[in-house]
């Protein structure tokens, strides 16, 4: 039996923090407590490429939401509506039906993962999970190589909102991802010492582990350094604003489902908002630099009663979705920020005898959109009933890769593993050529 090692609650806030207890002094520069950002610092966050993760975890049935079937007795009781696009979706999605032209359903994915841990380690790494080797996470990955493009950002470069992600495998723990409560409030990184003292435990530090570091520990030390450098700006930092969704305009709050709105459906007053604050802080942190978002809505394990759960659900996933694609676009930054919706499978043709649908990898959707991609189409088809793919089959690799050239990152990058194995950048995965023709 598979037991994920790699799929961690990833750098959360506790574990931050530990690493200001813990880390190794290697090189500790001097405690810099300022935060002025110049204008050409402002410029760069404006132009910086980045990712933004919607991450639907349990595996939501793409049949019902992005590729109906009416008329099939696999099909649901939901009906089609047209879109901006080409391609018709859920009923239950009409905010999103006006953004289509934005972003492009991959109606022809096709895997073989259909166990939650293995399904979601595979479909945020590419790789099918080893037990030898621990593969970076897309998160990982797009912040490693894109956390230099805007140089005085002080928040982490992968943050997960809402939940945990997938871990940096053998990228390190530099760019695990920093997890964050979908209410902004990030607990442990108060200053709760005057400057002095601060830095006179840091000197402690420094002289008790600099043994430790000079006994050639491989990377860890490094790796731990850079942790403790980053926490102690981050504690002080203005850019830690950007996770205070409340800051934005009521009118803001009211386009993501986060005031007003509809409580009975989930939305707003005192509604389930979680996803829409994460969706409005997404676009918070993109704006700071943050090189790569992802923000968690689960829910998705629909085994029984799939209609009436959907009936609540997608209107918790269209007005925050739409919003945040609606924001970007009106901001100028969707060109340079790519999207993805995704969980880690789809669910069953075939309706059980509870009313709902089980796990299924063989056909099913993935939507993209933003960072230069094609949107207003649908690439790709499944047959009539929905239970399998009739035209080239896309894999999590081949997302993976899309996305990757989306945001100007070579796929000719080679990774090496800690056992000095080769990794290709997103497994060598092929680019959906629609998504740039």
């Amino acid at each position: 039996m598979f037991r994920s090692r790699a799929i961690p609650a990833g750098m959360s806030r506790r574990h931050f923090m530990q690493h200001v207890a813990g880390a190794s002094a290697l090189a500790l520069p001097a405690i810099n407590f300022t935060n002025a950002l110049a204008a050409s610092s402002d410029e760069l966050r404006k132009k910086h490429k980045a990712c933004i993760l919607l991450w639907m975890g349990g595996g939501p049935s793409t049949m019902d939401i992005w590729d109906l079937k009416p008329g099939a007795n696999t099909g649901g009781p939901f009906t089609p509506i047209a879109t901006t696009g080409e391609a018709q979706i859920c009923e239950h999605m009409p905010m999103m039906a006006q953004q289509m032209k934005h972003m492009a359903i991959v109606r022809s994915m096709s895997t073989r993962e259909a166990d939650h841990n293995r399904g979601r380690y595979y479909m945020h790494t590419g790789y099918v999970p080893s037990t030898t080797v621990e593969h970076p996470s897309y998160g990982a990955v797009v912040a490693h190589e894109l956390a230099d493009q805007v140089p005085d950002l002080e928040i982490p470069p992968f943050v997960s909102v809402g939940g945990g992600s997938v871990g940096p495998g053998f990228l390190g723990m530099t760019y695990a991802p920093f997890v964050v409560d979908s209410n902004g409030d990030v607990r442990n990184l108060k200053m709760d010492l005057e400057q002095a003292r601060l830095e006179q435990r840091m000197l402690t530090l420094a002289s008790i582990e600099r043994s430790f570091a000079d006994q050639g520990r491989g990377e860890a030390p490094k790796d731990h350094a850079k942790i403790l450098n980053k926490t102690l700006s981050l504690m002080t930092s203005k850019q830690m604003a950007a996770f205070k969704t409340d800051k934005e305009p009521k009118e803001v709050l009211e386009r993501y489902g986060i005031i007003g709105g509809n409580p009975a459906r989930g939305m707003g007053m005192g509604g389930n908002t979680g996803f829409a604050r994460g969706c409005l802080m997404a676009r918070r942190l993109v704006e700071q630099g943050v090189p790569f978002v992802e923000v968690d809505f689960g829910g998705w394990d629909t085994h029984a009663n799939i209609f009436t759960t959907f009936q609540n659900k997608l209107p918790q996933l269209d007005t925050p979705m739409s919003a945040l694609i609606e924001d970007l676009a009106q901001r100028g930054m969707l060109e340079d920020t790519a999207i993805i919706w995704m969980g880690e499978f789809s669910r069953t043709p075939r309706i059980n005898g509870t009313t709902g649908r089980d796990h299924w990898a063989r056909s099913w959707s993935v939507v993209v959109g933003g960072g230069g991609m094609k949107g207003g189409q649908a690439i790709g088809a499944t047959n009539d009933d929905g239970t399998a793919v009739v035209t080239e089959p896309y894999s999590s690799e081949d997302v993976m890769a899309s996305v990757l050239k989306a945001l100007g990152v070579s796929l000719e990058t080679t990774f090496t593993s800690k056992n000095n194995r080769p990794m290709k950048i997103a497994n060598s995965g092929r680019v959906i050529k629609e998504l740039f023709a």
